[in-house]
């Protein structure tokens, strides 16, 4: 598997996983908690999966599009120099 394969299938991964921490997160937070069937449990779980999932996946796609220049650099700090002030 190529590189621009793989990092189609994270994006895609990404997608998906954001779109489960959002509907699940949702549906733990809106669950009717008097019931006691464990369902805000549950779904609070699989937010948390589709949280951690999606983060991974967002961190990984950042590093891949750094490794082949997509990134903006990063700013060179001022230098001061004596008796300026930046």
């Amino acid at each position: 598997m190529n590189v621009r394969t793989m990092r189609k299938l994270i994006a895609v991964l990404n997608v998906m996983a954001w779109a489960g921490f959002w509907a699940f997160g949702y549906l733990a937070l809106s669950g009717d908690a008097a019931a006691g069937d464990g369902r805000i449990v549950t779904a609070a779980l699989l937010a948390a999966l589709g949280g951690g999932l999606g983060l991974w996946a967002w961190i990984t796609l950042i590093r891949l599009g750094g490794e082949r220049g997509q990134a903006r650099p990063l700013r060179p700090a001022p230098v001061e120099s004596e008796g300026e002030r930046v």
